[in-house]
């Protein structure tokens, strides 16, 4: 899994929650059947972003969208509802190519493994072959994938005809060109061609940022191992690298108000507001920003712990539970019988059977020791941090509205922030 976007489950709806989920199975189960099973390998948060932008400007009922998937072991061995149709089809072609381009730079650059020449001849087999399988696919949709792989031929040209002081923003370019043409694309599979120029646009930014964050999370390493990096290659300082970021993710925000979405609530928190946290993550948080803090964390606002909070409010007839007390999934709610354990050997059994189905790694399950329910693995260390945005209520800062910095169509959250 590789790409900027990385929504983290606490700062989604349940309803964005599963079509995010939706999606990204889908893209999954499309790159699966359209290329086989080690294509699969080829899944990223940002392809899915095709599919997301498919449906999203689409006016058809969601049952056309959707098909029911039968039981993977990265979902506990649960069935569930994904994405499907050309969005999906369209995403697959496109991720597949962008991981060929992306597997080719690490034989270039004599990555890791890579640098191994049997590695390496394995490698560019496959590459050969995904970029003839992307090709055959996004053509059933209307796409030509030659812009992506022409795109990634003058990236090395570039890289090599650069000189130092040059503009990072000529390194970006092939990456904006290849990213610009997929965006743009799904105006014409949605059947919308007045988006087609805004999506171009958003689609421009989105792969400037994708470029530089990429680059300025991997300059230390590259600069250990002696690779090249376009930001030390230039000279350009992380200060001008995170501007350039910023700038791009309002570009974008602007850009998305140009386009008709028959839902915008998904496509809006992923590029409006997922890709300003992926800034964050790289750079840290912007001075104007929000304040992010774990929930047991001092509240530095008012300088209140959460255990000197007063009791939470409880029903009719309870006793207040004191703030300290654990609550939400994975704990027994106090007065409830906890159930009966398992012995030694059932639980045993019963934990190999959870660990082979993933069902400890990916969704909420029961402990196979106490039977107590609990958050999976992946659920419960995805974001690092759950954000609490004082002035908002708790609505996980989805709306940035800590320092006024809101946009349009800011819907993706429940409270009151003063977003239009």
């Amino acid at each position: 899994m590789f790409g900027i976007i990385r929504p983290c489950r606490h700062r989604l709806s349940e309803r964005l929650q599963t079509s995010w989920m939706a999606h990204l199975c889908g893209l999954c189960l499309a790159l699966r059947d359209d290329h086989g099973q080690l294509a699969r390998t080829a899944t990223n948060y940002d392809g899915l972003i095709i599919s997301v932008l498919v449906e999203a400007q689409a006016a058809r009922e969601d049952s056309s969208w959707r098909r029911t998937a039968g039981p993977c072991p990265l979902r506990g061995m649960r069935t569930a509802s994904v994405a499907k149709g050309e969005g999906a089809r369209l995403a697959a072609a496109v991720s597949l190519a962008l991981a060929s381009v992306k597997i080719r730079d690490h034989v270039e650059d004599r990555d890791g493994v890579f640098a191994r020449r049997p590695v390496a001849a394995g490698a560019r087999a496959v590459t050969r072959r995904w970029d003839r399988q992307s090709a055959g696919s996004a053509s059933t949709v209307g796409f030509d994938t030659a812009v992506l792989l022409d795109a990634a031929s003058r990236q090395g040209e570039l890289e090599r005809s650069l000189r130092p002081g040059g503009s990072v923003l000529l390194v970006t370019e092939p990456t904006e060109t290849a990213t610009s043409a997929a965006f743009a694309h799904t105006a014409a599979i949605a059947g919308r061609p007045g988006n087609a120029a805004p999506l171009a646009e958003a689609g421009r930014l989105f792969g400037r940022l994708a470029h530089l964050l990429d680059a300025a999370e991997d300059q230390a390493a590259d600069a250990a191992s002696g690779a090249w990096n376009p930001l030390t290659a230039t000279g350009t300082d992380r200060a001008e690298a995170e501007r350039l970021c910023r700038d791009a993710v309002h570009g974008i925000r602007l850009a998305l108000r140009e386009v008709e979405l028959a839902d915008r609530t998904l496509v809006h928190v992923l590029l409006a507001h997922e890709t300003e946290r992926a800034v964050d993550r790289v750079f840290g948080p912007a001075r104007h920003g929000t304040s992010c803090r774990r929930p047991d964390a001092p509240d530095t606002t008012t300088g209140e712990h959460p255990h000197q909070a007063p009791p939470q409010e409880a029903p009719p007839g309870q006793a207040p539970v004191p703030p300290w007390v654990p609550q939400g999934p994975g704990f027994t709610p106090p007065g409830e019988k906890p159930p009966n354990p398992r012995n030694l050997l059932a639980g045993c059994a019963m934990w190999a059977l959870m660990a082979c189905t993933c069902q400890l790694l990916c969704c909420d399950h029961e402990d196979p020791f106490s039977r107590e329910r609990r958050e999976g693995f992946c659920a419960r260390n995805d974001c690092g941090e759950c954000c609490n945005c004082p002035d908002c209520s708790g609505c996980g800062d989805c709306c940035n509205c800590c320092d006024g910095d809101c946009c349009d169509g800011c819907d993706c959250c429940s409270c009151d922030c003063g977003c239009s």
